[in-house]
């Protein structure tokens, strides 16, 4: 398995301020998608002047309140999931991913609660 992405994200109800926050930061919005599963996820990708990139990820989701989490795609999504798992992390849709035409993903949380957004994108041949 091979890590492709590593960079924090944030989940929130309202992605917003967050996003207004960063701009004052030095991060642009790089690109937004909507609709993302069946929960509707919007997930913005942010990028400052370094090469520095913040995912900000909007759930219809019972979060209490904002979680810092590390997005880590990577090439192997089962090898990957399965490591995660040896090492006590739970996925927060239970037995389910997020799966659309050019990715899977999962919430990954641990042991101690930090959470790893793992996600694979699909390429087309």
């Amino acid at each position: 398995m091979k890590i492709t992405t590593f960079n924090p994200q944030i989940i929130t109800k309202n992605a917003e301020p967050l996003v207004d926050l960063f701009k004052e930061l030095g991060f642009e919005k790089r690109h937004n998608q909507e609709g993302i599963g069946e929960m509707g996820v919007t997930g913005i990708r942010m990028k400052d002047a370094n090469g520095f990139y913040l995912d900000i990820s909007q759930v219809n989701a019972p979060v209490p309140q904002d979680q810092a989490a590390i997005r880590m795609n990577v090439d192997n999504f089962d090898e990957a999931f399965k490591l995660l798992t040896e090492h006590g992390f739970k996925n927060f849709y239970n037995d389910k991913t997020v799966n659309t035409p050019t990715s899977k993903s999962a919430i990954m949380i641990s042991p101690s609660g930090f959470v790893i957004n793992l996600i694979q994108h699909i390429k087309k041949d």
